[in-house]
């Protein structure tokens, strides 16, 4: 009876702390009750301290809950669960496997402790993030072992730990064996090939998958724009509002780069016009890849007026608008905003200044440009990458110094590649340097041996100092390795439909009828000419 009411009393207890667990807002009130529960000698109670361990979580105080853990000696299901939920949650992902491992290993004379649905989950999803497929393997096993192979939830978090892992082929066997498939279980395996690039074999999937979600159109959108499929992209785009699925701004932050590569203002207005109508423009991503669109469209008021509204501006803002204004030759502006952008406090990043030091390149402003780039390493604590190099020497060149320019390549910490010696061989070919330009062109040809443009460009240096034999031996060579210049591309945004145009192909079914008009508008140009000679010549005569 003694031992009863002992048993009831500290029951009557945690009943008393529970309430007050669960008004804790802060470090203070939670150390009060700890210090209550160790009062009642009640530190050890699995029931409680799983309550704590999910207040410290909600507070931020992590480090705090596993203390709370560790002092438990004989930890239950339920703490174990909590912690390793905790842990995997802020991507602690070796503490989780740890208590995993505590779990399965239990000292000599105690009750083991057997994971369930709601261990496997997370340890999983830590295998996933430390991109341990051997670990999550075993974890595979023990899943099997323990009967919990036909949990959807389970065989979804082993598809996605597969996944992280870029192991398709295990992915794809366990998504062969699952007897029933949801929608998370078609996207995991989309987008693990997405990711790797497999766009026709994520397309086909996403074909043959019975039910999306906006998830599934966007990660496919996604996908279609990172490896530079934009007509494909807006596609997938069109065609999931065709079918009654209204984008989420995360779809929208998806399609807008192809936008702004193809020049398609008019779908870009359009996302402009909805996403204002829902609401979206409260993020600020949104409206820095509507900035970016409206810029690379030529739209550079638009974009302007767009940033202008934007309350709480990121560093992606600001970098964004600083290479809009750069890229369209507002150097100067560029520079200010700049300017502005520091007296604002905001910390530049290397994008930042990429397009600082390409504003400066546009302007000739050396000096400037000098002065920006030790700035990022004295300054802001930022080492310059190759891109930064590559402006440098753009500047350089452009502004009649090739020999400085070649210096600054040789400085570099890190191997100059095609794009910066393509650089220097433009400038000498501005100001007729032609030794430097042959040092540029071995190089190039180390790099870029089969590039018709590196070839023609030196033997239009050539052609500027009248070296005019060994411009026709040049081009000879060119005929004698068969070199194919890349073909010219553009497309035309119309009826909110773009179309690509590439030289020489002749495979569009309007291809007739748009050189017919061609022919046309040049023949009535041709009549214009003509009149307005005739009409030139009768002033003279008067």
């Amino acid at each position: 009876m003694a031992s009863q009411a002992g048993f009831l009393t500290m029951r009557g207890v945690e009943d008393m702390l529970l309430p007050m667990l669960r008004n804790c807002k802060n470090m203070s009130h939670l150390k009060r009750v700890h210090s209550q529960m160790v009062k009642f000698s009640l530190a050890q109670s699995n029931f409680l301290v799983t309550k704590m361990v999910d207040i410290c979580v909600q507070i931020g105080e992590i480090q705090y809950a596993s203390l709370l853990f560790r002092q438990v000696l004989e930890p239950n299901i339920f703490l174990c669960n909590a912690i390793i939920r905790a842990y995997t949650n802020k991507q602690m992902y070796l503490l989780t496997i740890n208590v995993y491992k505590q779990m399965l290993k239990q000292p000599q004379g105690e009750e083991p402790i057997f994971p369930d649905k709601f261990t496997y989950p997370f340890v999983l999803r830590s295998c996933g993030g430390l991109l341990n497929v051997c670990l999550g393997k075993q974890v595979h096993g023990h899943v099997c072992k323990y009967g919990l192979r036909s949990n959807r939830v389970i065989e979804n978090s082993m598809l996605d730990m597969y996944v992280k892992c870029d192991d398709m082929r295990e992915a794809h066997k366990l998504f062969d064996e699952m007897g029933e498939r949801d929608v998370i279980s078609w996207n995991s395996l989309i987008s693990g090939h997405i990711k790797l690039g497999h766009l026709r074999r994520a397309r086909s999937l996403f074909d043959e998958m019975p039910n999306k979600n906006i998830v599934s159109w966007t990660a496919m959108i996604s996908g279609y724009t990172k490896l530079g499929c934009y007509g494909d992209a807006l596609d997938v785009f069109r065609r999931m509002q065709m079918v009654g699925v209204e984008p989420d701004w995360i779809s929208l932050v998806a399609v807008l780069p192809a936008c702004a590569q193809l020049g398609a203002l008019e779908v870009g207005k359009w996302i402009h016009f909805y996403a204002e109508k829902k609401g979206f423009l409260r993020k600020t991503c949104v409206c820095n890849a509507l900035i970016e669109m409206y810029a690379k469209c030529g739209s550079l008021n638009e974009a302007w007026q767009l940033f202008d509204c934007i309350s709480e501006r990121d560093v992606i803002s600001w970098s964004t608008m600083i290479g809009a204004l750069a890229n369209h030759g507002r150097a100067n502006e560029a520079i200010e905003l700049f300017e502005e952008m520091i007296r604002a406090r905001v910390e530049p990043n290397e994008i930042t200044f990429v397009g600082l030091l390409s504003a400066c390149g546009h302007a000739g402003l050396v000096n400037e440009g000098l002065r920006y780039f030790d700035s990022m390493r004295n300054n802001h604590t930022i080492e310059p990458g190759i891109e930064h190099y590559g402006c440098l020497v753009d500047l350089l060149g452009r502004t009649g110094c090739p020999e400085r320019a070649l210096k600054l390549i040789k400085s570099m910490p890190m191997a100059p590649d095609s794009a910066i010696w393509g650089s220097l061989l433009s400038s000498c070919r501005i100001y007729r340097n032609l030794e430097i330009a042959i040092v540029a062109m071995e190089h190039l040809l180390e790099l870029e041996p089969d590039d018709t443009g590196n070839y023609v460009l030196l033997a239009n240096i050539y052609a500027d100092l009248g070296k005019w034999d060994i411009v026709s031996k040049m081009r000879k060579f060119i005929r004698s390795k068969s070199m194919n210049k890349t073909p010219g591309c553009s497309s035309i945004e119309a009826n909110n439909s773009v179309q690509e145009f590439v030289s020489g192909d002749d495979s569009k079914p309007f291809t007739k009828d748009l050189y017919w008009i061609l022919n046309l508008i040049a023949l009535q140009q041709s009549e214009t000419n003509d009149q307005i000679d005739a009409i030139t010549t009768l002033e003279d005569i008067r």
